[in-house]
């Protein structure tokens, strides 16, 4: 059974830096690779950063510079650090991986940031 668990999100303030870490079991994200999503009130979800199996990492324009995504193999856990923060990144993030054309989600961590 393959999970997905995400923590780390909080209240923080404008500037502000997080560490959000996505612990994944019954997958291995060494092989399949994860992507982190957010999703802002009223808003679609939207791809955020991704690392593949073999460590290459994507991230979007608007978050470039800010976010790093990392993955620890033995903890099997993915990381997504965000430095200055700003209210633009209010949203919960949700980890996201497949395997064999089905999709997996974790339940999502919020991130609220105040100016």
């Amino acid at each position: 059974q393959v999970q997905l668990v995400e923590s780390g999100g909080g209240l923080v303030r404008a500037g502000d830096s997080l560490r959000l870490s996505c612990a994944a079991s019954g997958i291995q994200f060494s092989i399949n690779g994860m992507n982190w999503y957010r999703q802002a009130p009223g808003n679609q979800r939207e791809l955020v950063a991704a690392i593949t199996g073999g460590g290459t990492t994507n991230y979007a324009d608007s978050v470039k510079g800010r976010f790093t995504i990392s993955g620890d193999n033995v903890k099997n856990t993915v990381y997504l650090q965000i430095d200055d923060l700003n209210p633009e990144d209010t949203a919960v993030y949700y980890c996201h991986t497949s395997r064999y054309w089905r999709a997996y989600w974790g339940q999502g961590t919020q991130v609220t940031v105040s100016s």
